[in-house]
């Protein structure tokens, strides 16, 4: 559909056609040749396509400044050649998962602590959560998001804390103690001409006073560390607040706009699903052949377990194939096989390459990979997100009866490998706080 629209544009686009490269997470890059009207979605809608991923609507082009330490995942609807124009040579762009781009359409209350949201009236009064967005995305509406923040002095290495307050006309802060009257307001950052961006390097380059370090950054700035603006939050709840409401008021109901397109695509298709089976399809029906002669069950539920039944089966010889052997699994060939062809399956990762990963990713509940263990050689490791915490449970080998099983909660529940594993947790939480939902997948360009 879209996908292969877009892959007909940028065919058709000739010599108004940009060219621009793209790296994936392993550092490979890809040359493209887009039209000049491209936007953020179509193009990751066309790597997509291109590169046989799985299209959930996760998937970001990232903004990457390797001198700066700053990245950004663009917003849908921006056009790639004019973030582009706003680049230096070593930028780059990066084409990667982001499951927390729309999250707080979802959960609103989560990224929104109460105590940092107010009206711009004097009379600090408070939005009920249920007008919370609306007021947001509603532009003669004005909530601001206030609170203290470390800011750094511009072309110094000194921090001062103050008294922040975002509003849609600007970043400002409080020249006496928590003073909202206008004569106490001075201008941080303008939003118009700035993005948002996250810095990734570690503290001690800015010697931060903490890890929640994000970024303003005017767009006609190229490479002046001294015109960014740093600033450091407490914790990563009121970074992510912080980083939110910049998005909220910068792009107000285009953000909503871009977050309804995928799921109004996907009611669209859901309409579409019955008519559009092929004529032989519709006049296949569901047989019972495990008597002496075979009969057609009329029964949709019996109908339906047959076909799971029959699709489980299919995957066990599948499996058997890879194994070689139908043999119950030995650890030997256990971890040499099946799991390291799936895509959340990342082989010998550390623990702090997972944090790492996750962050990238967004923090959302459910978020897992998992991993080798690097305490246990005959191990591995779930790393799972949940309530934006980052979790490792350990998955050991346990024997009954000469056979080798896998599990996470001492044997009470065993599977005979990790895809058995991971199918039943993305169903059933067990001992784990959330239920496996998004897994973190890196793809090869």
């Amino acid at each position: 559909g879209s996908s292969l629209r877009v892959w007909r544009r940028t065919q058709a686009a000739g010599e108004n056609a940009i060219i621009i490269k793209i790296f994936s997470e392993d550092g490979m890059g890809k040359v493209v040749e887009i039209p000049a009207d491209m936007t953020a979605r179509d193009l990751c809608q066309f790597l997509v396509y291109k590169n046989h991923c799985v299209d959930d609507n996760s998937w970001a082009l990232v903004e990457h400044h390797p001198a700066l330490g700053l990245e950004r995942c663009l917003e849908d609807h921006e056009l790639v050649v004019q973030v582009q124009a706003s680049m230096t040579s070593e930028s780059k762009f990066l084409f990667r998962k982001n499951y927390a781009k729309y999250e707080f359409f979802k959960n609103p209350l989560n990224f929104f602590p109460e105590q940092m949201v107010a009206l711009c009236q004097e009379t600090s009064g408070t939005i009920p959560p249920s007008q919370l967005l609306q007021n947001f995305l509603n532009s003669s509406s004005c909530p601001e998001i206030q609170g203290y923040l470390y800011v750094k002095e511009m072309g110094r290495k000194s921090w001062k804390k103050l008294y922040v307050f975002l509003r849609r006309s600007g970043l400002y802060f409080s020249t006496k103690g928590t003073s909202k009257e206008p004569r106490h307001l001075q201008l941080l950052a303008d939003l118009e001409d700035s993005n948002v961006f996250t810095v990734i390097t570690g503290r001690k380059l800015h010697n931060a006073p903490t890890d929640f370090k994000f970024c303003i950054k005017p767009n006609k700035v190229r490479n002046e560390v001294k015109e960014l603006r740093m600033l450091c939050a407490e914790d990563e709840q009121s970074r992510t607040c912080w980083m939110t409401a910049f998005r909220l008021f910068k792009y107000g109901i285009l953000l909503y706009q871009n977050y309804k397109i995928p799921q109004q695509r996907k009611t669209l298709l859901s309409h579409f699903s019955a008519p559009v089976r092929s004529v032989s399809e519709n006049s296949l029906v569901a047989m019972d052949f495990s008597g002496r002669i075979g009969r057609v069950i009329d029964n949709p539920v019996e109908a339906q377990s047959a076909a799971m039944e029959e699709g489980h089966a299919w995957r066990r010889s599948q499996r058997m194939n890879i194994l070689g052997s139908p043999s119950p699994l030995h650890a030997s060939s256990l971890s040499g096989v099946i799991h390291r062809t799936q895509l959340w399956f990342h082989g010998r990762l550390s623990r702090e390459e997972s944090h790492k990963m996750i962050n990238q990713q967004g923090r959302v509940d459910g978020m897992f990979l998992l991993r080798d263990s690097q305490s246990n050689p005959k191990a591995f490791v779930l790393t799972l997100c949940h309530h934006q915490k980052i979790k490792h449970f350990q998955i050991l080998l346990c024997e009954e009866d000469g056979q080798m099983f896998l599990s996470l909660d001492d044997g009470a529940t065993k599977f005979t490998d990790l895809i058995q594993l991971v199918e039943f947790y993305v169903l059933n939480r067990g001992v784990l706080p959330c239920k496996l939902k998004h897994p973190c997948t890196t793809v090869a360009l």
